[in-house]
């Protein structure tokens, strides 16, 4: 088992275009693919097709991380792999969505609109799951199965602004893993516009230019956003 340090050492010569590094990660990383590719087995996929997909996220992973985020790369990539395979099923129909979920993504739909008209802001993920009782986790799996056109925070294009903290608390076998690094209250601790941000870049895969369109700011602007929003996590994730 290669230890943090010899991880982060090959992700940054990864990033700086070395191929023997980002071989050597996708190695290392292959047993965590297959241990997800291995839940969605079953669902009229071939096991070669997931695992492609999730090797592609695990590319992504290793592109977009960041050493400052004091989190262990597995913990990130984790998320960025099931989302490969979960958009690939999503699209193509191999996801059934059950009624009951259909019908509290309605639910919540309205109850966000509603709030937003007294509030005068969209309601944060914990504040939809106090309302129905439910976990913050249910919220999520609501609104991303059913691609609920639901703003938690303002609409940009075609995003939904889920909160970045509680896409990656979604419920899988790492949860507890995830928790423990309090992921999900790190992030929640962010403002808005950084959550947004947040979840653009790393989960969305957007460029800074891309992102200073949504925000309808300059890239220099992001890119300083960017380093005073990784400065807040590495705080809030030893608080």
């Amino acid at each position: 088992m290669y230890i943090k340090e010899d991880n982060e050492k090959l992700i940054t010569l990864a990033q700086s275009g070395n191929k023997e590094a980002t071989e050597r990660l996708i190695e290392l990383n292959t047993p965590l693919v297959k241990s997800i590719v291995r839940r969605y087995k079953g669902r009229g996929v071939e096991y070669d097709d997931l695992f492609q997909l999730g090797s592609v996220g695990l590319l992504k992973a290793i592109r977009n991380f960041s050493i400052n985020f004091d989190v262990c790369f597995s913990t990130y990539a984790v998320p960025m792999i099931m989302g490969e395979i979960k958009r690939f099923l999503r699209d193509d129909g191999y996801i059934k969505i059950s009624r009951s979920t259909k019908a509290l993504s309605y639910k919540i739909n309205q109850f966000s609109e509603q709030f937003k008209l007294k509030h005068q802001k969209s309601p944060t993920i914990e504040e939809i799951a106090k309302e129905f009782s439910i976990e913050p986790h249910e919220v999520v799996f609501a609104l991303d199965s059913t691609l609920c056109p639901v703003s938690i925070y303002e609409k940009t294009d075609d995003e939904h602004g889920l909160a970045v903290g509680d896409k990656i608390a979604d419920k899988f076998s790492f949860e507890d893993e995830i928790d423990k690094l309090a992921i999900k209250d790190a992030v929640s601790k962010l403002d808005e516009r950084e959550q947004k941000i947040v979840f653009l870049r790393f989960y969305r895969d957007k460029t800074q230019s891309e992102v200073a369109r949504v925000l309808n700011v300059s890239q220099v602007q992001v890119s300083r956003l960017e380093n005073k929003i990784i400065e807040k996590l590495k705080k809030n994730f030893s608080q």
